[in-house]
Formats: C-alpha cells, sequence, structure tokens
C-alpha cells in the first residue's frame, strides 16, 4: 500500500512540473510574437486628418502620403495657387488722362473781331494731336511781341474750367486789346508768345489782329486773356 502511495505522489509531482512548463512556454510564446503596427491613418477624424475631431485641422485638407498638406500650401507654407494681379496694374495713375504738353498741341491764332466790337479779338486754337486723350485748365501765358519790348496779356479773373481732349480736338480761349483810336502811329506789334497751362515751353505765332496798339500811361496792360474753353471756334 506504501509503495502504490509513492508511485501516485511522483506521477502528480511529474505532471505538475509538466503543466508549470507548458505555461512558461506559452508565455514566452506571448511576449516574443510582435504586435500588428497602428495604422498609417484613419478616416475617422483623428488629428491631421482634416476631420472635426479634437485636435484635427478645420482648413478643409489633410496630409498626403509624403507627409505634404493638401490645404492648398506646399511644405515651405507657400500658396500652390497663382500670384494675383496688382490692383489697377497697367493703368493711368488715379484712371485720369495726362496733362496736354506743348510739344502734342497743334497752336494756332486767328482774328476774332466782329465789326461793331468795342475791342478787337484774336481766338487761339489748342488742337490735340498727341494720339490720346489729355487734360488741359487753366489760363495760357500771352505775350505780344512789339516793337516797344515785350507786353504781358492780363487774366480776365474767370472761372478757368477743367477739360479733356481727345486726339483731334481742339479747345479755344480768347485774347481781347483796345484799338488804337489816337490817331498816332501808337506801338506795332510784331508777334504773339502762347504758353500752353501748367508748361514753360512757349509756341511763337504770327499776330492776326490790328497792326498796332495804343500807346498807355503805364498804369497796366490794355491786352486781356480769358481762360482756356472762354471762346469758341472763331470767337
Amino acid at each position: 500500500m506504501r509503495v502504490h502511495r509513492l508511485a501516485f505522489g511522483a506521477l502528480a509531482i511529474t505532471a505538475g512540473l509538466l503543466l508549470t512548463a507548458c505555461q512558461n512556454d506559452n508565455d514566452d510564446k506571448g511576449q516574443s510574437a510582435p504586435s500588428s503596427p497602428p495604422s498609417a491613418s484613419s478616416s475617422s477624424g483623428g488629428p491631421g486628418t482634416g476631420g472635426s475631431g479634437a485636435g484635427g485641422s478645420d482648413q478643409g485638407g489633410g496630409k498626403d502620403s509624403a507627409g505634404k498638406s493638401t490645404t492648398g500650401k506646399d511644405s515651405a507654407g507657400k500658396s500652390s495657387g497663382g500670384q494675383g494681379t496688382a490692383p489697377g496694374a497697367g493703368s493711368q495713375e488715379s484712371g485720369k488722362a495726362a496733362k496736354c504738353r506743348t510739344g502734342e498741341l497743334q497752336i494756332t491764332a486767328t482774328n476774332g473781331t466782329i465789326d461793331g466790337d468795342p475791342d478787337g479779338t484774336v481766338v487761339v486754337e489748342l488742337k490735340n494731336g498727341s494720339g490720346r486723350s489729355c487734360a488741359i485748365s487753366g489760363y495760357a501765358g500771352v505775350d505780344l511781341k512789339t516793337n516797344a519790348g515785350s507786353l504781358s496779356a492780363k487774366r480776365t479773373g474767370e472761372q478757368a474750367p477743367s477739360a479733356i481732349l481727345k486726339a483731334g480736338q481742339s479747345t479755344f480761349f480768347g485774347i481781347s486789346y483796345p484799338f488804337n483810336k489816337s490817331g498816332g502811329s501808337g506801338v506795332r506789334v510784331t508777334g504773339l508768345l502762347v504758353t500752353p497751362p501748367s508748361e514753360t515751353k512757349t509756341v511763337s505765332l504770327p499776330w492776326p489782329g490790328a497792326a498796332t496798339l495804343p500807346v498807355t500811361d503805364g498804369s497796366g496792360s490794355p491786352v486781356k486773356v480769358g481762360p482756356i474753353g472762354s471762346a469758341g471756334q472763331g470767337r
């Protein structure tokens, strides 16, 4: 009976040792098995995917497989769109026509005196020959060349309107002067000098008015000039 008990105890110990060895072998296999890698991306709105989850971008784009942003900017932060045109580029400043220059104007003078007028009148025409529109306003500089020296015309004081001359279009202004009724030789006029408004270049023209002016006492110029646009064609 004692022999049977010893044999049974030995079998029990052997079975226990085998069970323990099997469990240890299973543990070793569980520890050495590599875990599966997490998914590189998720459509569930995780960080960087453009979703609405916490930390997600709200720019409407995520990143592609190369790690570049798909929100319209490259990895350097530059926009992938084309560069826009600067406002107003290529247009004239302030949308206004450039001023009329002396060299672009065809300037002529004609006699505009009408019978019965108390004073004589010369009409000066300024025609835009530049091939483009130009702006002009104010008073032209007017000087009469005489045998006694230069005589500057005095402004009438009328308001000077602004005008835009299209290519080939003209504007006019008038010069008034007194007739020589003194019976003497008076002052002989030999020419006319015209300087357009805001210009320094002067044009020399023949004087189309009366040949002489009355001699003055030096109290002021008897010759008057009106603003640009103050006279019509022939007047």
